[in-house]
């Protein structure tokens, strides 16, 4: 029994050193000077629409306000976040201190998924997979699908917001979604009559997929086309394929 209770009691304190510890850190901690800022973007999908620097210069606001040696009392962690999210092409973004003092910034970019082509080129947008719309980038050009309308008033993001215009925004998540399609889809066009059609970076055919409903089915259409008929009769016999109709494949 007595080996027991030496027992509980080591741990109990073991466990109030541990306690004593953390506090002494955390203090420690709040007393001190920032140290460096250390800014890290997520890039899991290889784009750089934001650099460190722009992070720093949100941050320190174009280099007005020091952070560095900064007294922790005089930092706004959350003020500092909103900073950053002002930028389109961050997602969210995460401003914490650590145990040496330091200043770390997270940042996840935004990522379009296509790109609203407009007569004028300098008019052209980003869509993401939200529907909103993002600025081009001096810093990098996003490999996505352009989408135009043929005819009528060019396409904006206030289109994919409806619930009629969701159906489109759809089509573009599902073509962004799948490796092979995004590879394949080379320009997508809407016809006055809100249907479909787009060109491929392989195969001269246009696609008439019509209008954007039963997508994965008329993807999967198009697949059995393409390891069906160009092996037996050629990638050039046919100029037009069309999946709009139920278990059919027109092609002339």
């Amino acid at each position: 029994m007595k080996r027991k209770a030496k027992n509980v009691l080591f741990g109990i304190g073991c466990l109030l050193l541990l306690t004593a510890l953390s506090v002494f850190a955390s203090v420690r901690q709040a007393s001190r000077p920032v140290g460096a800022v250390i800014v890290t973007i997520s890039n899991e999908f290889n784009n750089f629409f934001i650099s460190e620097q722009q992070v720093t210069a949100l941050l320190t606001r174009d280099g007005n306000q020091q952070l560095r040696g900064a007294a922790p009392q005089d930092l706004d962690l959350r003020a500092l976040e909103g900073r950053l999210k002002t930028h389109p092409f961050v997602k969210d973004a995460q401003v914490y201190r650590d145990l040496g003092g330091n200043l770390h910034a997270d940042v996840r970019q935004n990522r379009p998924i296509a790109r609203l082509v407009h007569p004028d080129a300098a008019q052209d947008r980003y869509l993401d997979a939200d529907g909103q719309p993002l600025p081009l980038s001096a810093l990098y050009s996003a490999r996505v699908v352009p989408i135009a309308r043929v005819g009528g008033t060019p396409l904006n993001a206030q289109f994919f917001q409806d619930s009629a215009g969701t159906r489109y925004l759809e089509f573009l998540r599902y073509v962004d979604e799948h490796a092979f399609w995004r590879a394949q889809v080379a320009e997508v066009f809407l016809s006055p009559n809100g249907k479909i059609i787009f060109t491929q970076q392989v195969g001269d055919q246009r696609v008439e997929f019509g209008y954007p409903e039963n997508i994965p089915e008329k993807f999967a259409k198009l697949m059995v086309f393409y390891r069906q008929i160009p092996p037996a009769l050629g990638w050039d016999t046919y100029h037009r394929v069309n999946v709009e109709f139920q278990n059919q494949i027109i092609c002339e």
